[in-house]
This record gives C-alpha cells, structure tokens and sequence, in this order.
C-alpha cells in the first residue's frame, strides 16, 4: 500500500494538453503508471525486468512508494509518472533504492529529509516540455508541503555503445560535482578507465533540467546490467534550486 499519511496533491493543469498531476489516489492509477514504466523500460529500451505480472514493472520497493503521475485528462489515461520514496518509508523498507547501487554513507545526515525519486518515465506521445514540467512541479509541492529538504536519485545514460558515451558525458560534468562530504561511490562502477571519454555525446534532457537546476553530481557512474545502462548519482538541495526553477515550480517569490 502506499502511505496514507500524505495528502494527494492538489490537481495542476496544463492549458495546451489538458493533462493534470498529482498522487496516485487509487491501486487502478498505480498500476497504470506501473504498466506505463514496463511499456518504456522493457519494451522500448530492453530492459530486463523480472515481473510476476506481465506487462507490470513492480518491486519490493512499490508498496512502500508514492506515485506520482500525470494523466491525459480527456480519458484518464497516466502518460507519466516519478516514483517517490519518502525517508520515513525507506526506514519501514530498510533502505533506499539507490543503496542497491551507490556506497551513501556520506549522506547519513541528510537521510530524514532525503527524498528517493526514480523510474521515471513518459508515454513516447507525450514526451515534451509540458508533461516533464508538470511532474517537476508535482515533485516540487510535494518536497514543500512535507517540508524535505534534499532529493536524490539515479540519471541513466544508455550503454547501447557499450559506454563510450556515458563516460565522454561524465568526463564533461566537473563542474556538477558535489563537494567531497556528499560523495557516494558506486558499488558496480562503470570501467572508466577501459572506455573512450573523448566522443561528443549529448547529455539526455532529463539530466541537463537536473543539472540547471543545481542538481549535483555525487560520484562515478554504476553500471546497471538490467537496464543496461550508466546511473550517474543526482543530489538536489531544495535550497540550491536555481530561482528561475523555483519561481516556475514552486511558487516561490524573488
């Protein structure tokens, strides 16, 4: 089940699509936005997601999750969603999912206002600005109105050239790193030292909005033979969200 301790976000609408954001209220909603994830994950980027249900991407992890989805409004379809894992039930499921791949040590302090977010995903027809800034802005207003302070989650880079890429892009991303106290360090790196970090590859959208943002880079990338890809480790201090972000997503006042 997941919490009931939080209230649902209040509906957000976008005037061009009519799509809306909030808390998945029902086990209906959650299991679209899990359909959703299997749909992008395993059926477009091949990702091997061992499921009891077909066609359902779904962990130990779930029960314990907020999520987050953004709906067509026109028919109830979820055409995006953002698992979230609040600190009090990364306690009740014993870690955070990043644990299973970064060393957090080093966030030990942060970790009672240390929000999870992961499995993000849009349905292939709505991936544009207004569907990622509706769920930006659901992330937003939940991180406020339960007074959080830090989010952090895992950014992947595709391995489908065996890595070169993802490690020409961290090879560019110095100046995002994190001071040395919010290191975390991979427990499957990616060998560095053994790929190419001279290509001019792209950063995917989603990591350059976390990074003008002021998102940090907390450490190497893992590689994840699941989904096959490079998960670069993403710090964001609600108080280093650059203003231009805040004022869109959080309402906030210069």
């Amino acid at each position: 089940m997941t919490s009931t301790n939080i209230q649902p976000l209040q509906t957000t609408r976008s005037p061009k699509r009519k799509l809306s954001v909030g808390i998945a209220r029902s086990e209906w909603d959650i299991l679209e936005a899990k359909r959703l994830r299997y749909r992008v994950f395993a059926g477009e980027l091949g990702a091997n997601l061992p499921t009891t249900v077909p066609g359902v991407d779904q962990d130990i992890y779930d029960p314990f999750c907020e999520h987050l989805v953004v709906r067509d409004d026109n028919d109830g379809t979820v055409v995006g969603t953002y698992r979230i894992l609040s600190p009090e039930n990364a306690r009740r499921v014993g870690n955070y999912y990043s644990e299973n791949e970064f060393d957090l040590t080093r966030l030990q302090l942060l970790r009672p206002r240390l929000v999870e977010i992961g499995r993000s995903c849009v349905h292939p027809d709505y991936r544009n600005g207004a569907t990622i800034a509706l769920l930006w802005s659901g992330l937003a207003k939940y991180m406020l109105e339960n007074h959080y302070g830090y989010l952090i989650g895992c950014a992947s880079i595709s391995m489908a050239d065996g890595g070169h890429a993802a490690a020409s892009m961290f090879a560019r991303l110095g100046e995002h790193m994190s001071p040395l106290e919010y290191r975390v360090f991979p427990r499957c790196p990616l060998p560095l030292d053994a790929l190419r970090n001279d290509l001019p590859a792209e950063l995917p959208p989603l990591i350059k909005g976390y990074l003008r943002a002021g998102a940090y880079i907390c450490g190497e990338p893992a590689w994840d033979p699941d989904f096959n890809t490079a998960d670069l480790p993403i710090l964001m201090p609600v108080s280093r969200i650059d203003d231009r972000y805040a004022k869109h997503f959080m309402g906030k006042q210069g």
